[in-house]
């Protein structure tokens, strides 16, 4: 299985981006997808998730009205929108695999996690 992100780069406070997440080896159908962030020195958080059909979605607080998540079954690939980036946005963002449906994204065990990349946002 790999999950291969891309998308990431440099952009300005208040620019966007678009992040993928492009998935093989698994039925990609199958799997709630997620996306999380580290930045340097702090833990990982949960950023967003979606469900196996992308009918629920579901975002961290700091994200809200921000970022949208969203998938492509026939592509095998989960997107994150982010707008209206700030500084603090700055981080890896890596996906997440997780089969079947959950409640609370942030703190299941994920089945495959991708490598990440990299959002650096300047002021």
């Amino acid at each position: 299985v790999q999950l291969q992100a891309s998308g990431g780069g440099l952009a300005q406070a208040g620019g966007s981006l678009r992040l993928s997440c492009a998935a093989s080896g698994l039925t990609f159908n199958s799997y709630a997808m997620s996306w999380f962030r580290q930045a340097a020195g702090k833990e990982r958080e949960f950023v967003a998730a979606i469900s196996w059909n992308g009918g629920s979605t579901y975002y961290a607080d700091s994200v809200k009205g921000r970022f949208t998540i969203s998938r492509d079954n026939a592509k095998n690939t989960v997107y994150l929108q982010v707008n209206s980036l700030k500084p603090e946005d700055t981080a890896v963002y890596s996906c997440a695999a997780a089969f079947g449906t959950w409640m609370d994204y942030a703190a299941i065990e994920y089945d495959y996690w991708g490598r990440g990349t990299q959002v650096t946002v300047s002021s």
